[in-house]
């Protein structure tokens, strides 16, 4: 049986065109892979879990996802009582099919629980509409889901009243227990829906619940009446027949195209995967509505461009680079710098040139780093944000710093990883240790200090808003320091920009430097690749042992080797990373509690810094994740060398 369930509805909203490549498992899908996704998705199933304790003694639905009829079934028996709380209640009707989080039946009044990750503060106003009276774009996929499950089960029972509601993380509540978050363990392996592990059996145990309601049913009213298009082409009863139609028919609606949209299709095939007969799905739509060959897609595109909108070039039809000009990009000319603009353009000339060579504003680089001192310090962070947090009196989404990375790059060029830190122990609210720990790292000289993009400027605002809320004695002197290596974000009361604030080696990229090699992305994954591809200097050094470059390193020995060619390219470093847990049986492997197999990106460190909260973990375990841990931090710091190495080496001399 074929039906629409809420989750292709969600799909189709975002583009009807996915629902016929999600309808065929040959169609490749990169949210499969996301680990960043991955680990969003497990955070929703704690809260989910969390939020039956709310609802105590429900009719859990436990069925499998395709028992369609059977799941109703036993839905349509449990609605036969008066009163009643039902998990994973199930509606089908019309070939549409939902599962409802939660429902509440008092008598013929039932209420609908969707259950979300989502934070929200309840003294807020207008939540959802936004000034100009449309739906709020972040929340529009979630208010048009509840209309959905809330129109299904209204068709099915059309003698009852239901009500829908959201069930979220509330700001204004902090945790009152400890190990909250290790209270509802999803594995590895298995249903997350049927095989969570929980540790708790009643809402009292946890003190008070950091979930609250919210009533939303006059928005979703409002939607089912057409009142809100999630498309400006689009409305709910639009949506609700040509998703159908598509989906049960298998039919591609080859729904237009749109530059943004398009540019972020999940529906993408590598190389790799089409030799495995994975099909892509954004190509598919590219040639039936552009005329595109196979062909066509090697050559340089448009949506290759970084940080590009792409303004009518799908309705003009020029995708290609070859097909744009200086006007389509606000180019503004800067003295030493390159404008986002010109960054745009260069990428266009050089990629349609077929130019690999570097572009570099010499100067103006060179003048920006005569201002560094030394040493230089490179500092990276790993931070974690839950929506049930890991230690009392903490809040939803608040962020927790459990580690950092620092090299020192000396005047005379040798290098070494002087410090770290890290947070393994369950319960230990780690930030105001990493303050004081990064504080004893950084204070003994004013040589610059370097950060990849905003993200530890961001998390040290954080921490100083918790110190000042804190009892913390050395609260002041804290404050004090972060504020020298910092600068005020944008929604900070007050500002300000220490004089040691730290230099973001991002910016410089941007402002100065572009490597074809990177494909225009300015992240540290696609510009350490880049780098070391174009540096000789870099390829000479590090396809050396450690012990013979004048490197000190904490996590790995002397004989380790950073940089290693394959097909005359420069294999990513991230990918030389050891798995963890090498060398251990398989027995010893199934008597793991964390099912970690490595650690090479952030979603990974997400998902092992959270299993490290297990109390219950054996010593031997906690010693080898957080090794893990340790190895891929020293390796972002060491790759911000890297980069400081190219420039320093190859560009300015």
């Amino acid at each position: 049986m074929k039906v629409l369930s809420k989750s292709r509805f969600k799909l189709g909203l975002e583009c009807p065109n996915k629902l016929f490549f999600t309808s065929d498992k040959n169609y490749a899908n990169k949210k499969m892979d996301d680990s960043f996704l991955q680990a969003l998705a497990k955070g929703g199933f704690q809260v989910e879990e969390l939020a039956r304790l709310h609802y105590p003694n429900g009719i859990f639905i436990n069925t499998e996802n395709y028992e369609y009829e059977k799941s109703f079934q036993l839905t349509q028996e449990a609605l036969l009582l008066e009163n009643v709380v039902i998990y994973e209640a199930a509606f089908l009707v019309d070939n549409f099919f939902i599962r409802t989080d939660i429902l509440v039946k008092t008598g013929n009044h039932i209420r609908l629980i969707e259950v979300k990750a989502k934070s929200f503060n309840p003294n807020e106003e207008n939540i959802f509409v936004g000034s100009r009276g449309g739906l709020v774009s972040s929340w529009k996929p979630y208010l048009f889901d509840l209309a959905f499950q809330k129109h299904v089960a209204s068709l099915t029972y059309p003698n009852f009243h239901f009500e829908a509601y959201f069930m979220m993380a509330d700001k204004t509540k902090t945790a009152t227990i400890d190990g909250l978050n290790q209270l509802f363990r999803v594995p590895a392996n298995g249903n997350p829906r049927t095989d969570i592990i929980k540790k708790v059996s009643s809402i009292e145990e946890i003190g008070e619940s950091v979930l609250s309601e919210i009533n939303v049913d006059a928005i979703v009213n409002a939607i089912i009446s057409d009142q809100y298009k999630y498309h400006h082409n689009l409305g709910f009863h639009e949506a609700l027949k040509l998703f159908k139609d598509s989906y049960l028919d298998s039919h591609y609606i080859n729904w237009e195209t749109k530059f943004s949209a398009c540019k972020k299709c999940e529906f993408k095939a590598s190389i790799e995967e089409k030799q495995t007969g994975k099909q892509s799905g954004f190509e598919n739509c590219i040639k039936k509505q552009h005329n595109w060959s196979d062909d066509d897609f090697l050559k340089p595109n448009a949506m290759e461009v970084w940080n590009f909108r792409g303004k009518d070039l799908m309705e003009s039809n020029r995708l290609f680079m070859e097909d744009l000009t200086e006007d389509d990009f606000k180019i503004e000319v800067l003295a030493d710098k390159i404008s986002s603009g010109e960054r745009q353009w260069i990428q266009v000339e050089k990629s349609r040139d077929n130019d690999n060579s570097i572009f570099v504003e010499k100067d103006g680089l060179k003048t920006e780093m005569a201002k560094w001192k030394f040493p230089l310090h490179f500092i990276d962070f790993e931070t974690s944000t839950v929506a049930l947090p890991f230690t009392a009196g903490r809040r939803p989404y608040e962020q927790v710093a459990f580690q950092f990375s620092h090299h020192i790059y000396y005047e005379d060029g040798s290098i070494e990883h002087k410090s770290e830190f890290i947070s393994n122990i369950a319960g230990e609210f780690p930030n105001f240790i990493f303050a004081r720990a990064l504080k004893k790292s950084l204070e003994n000289d004013n040589g610059t200090i370097f950060r990849f993009a905003t993200h530890e400027n961001s998390i040290l605002n954080a921490i100083m808003m918790q110190l000042n809320a804190s009892n913390e004695e050395d609260k002041v002197e804290l404050i004090t320091f972060l504020k020298t290596i910092t600068n005020s974000t944008k929604d900070s009361v007050e500002k300000w920009e220490g004089e040691r604030n730290m230099v973001d080696l991002n910016k410089i990229v941007k402002e100065y430097y572009y490597n074809p090699h990177t494909k225009g992305s300015n992240s540290i994954k696609a510009v350490l690749p880049a780098s070391l591809n174009s540096s000789a200097y870099l390829k000479k050094k590090y396809s050396q042992p450690i012990g013979a470059i004048n490197l000190t390193s904490t996590n790995f020995d002397d004989t380790h080797i950073w940089l290693k060619i394959d097909k005359n390219e420069v294999v990513n470093p991230y990918k030389l990373l050891p798995p963890v847990f090498d060398g251990w049986t398989e027995l010893e492997l199934q008597e793991n509690l964390s099912e970690i197999e490595g650690i090479a990106d952030g979603g990974a460190a997400l998902t092992a810094y959270a299993k490290l909260q297990y109390q219950d973990m054996t010593e031997r375990e906690r010693t080898e994740i957080t090794q893990g841990l340790l190895k891929y931090c020293e390796l972002d710091t060491l790759a911000m060398v890297m980069i400081y190495e190219h420039f320093r080496e190859d560009l300015i001399k």
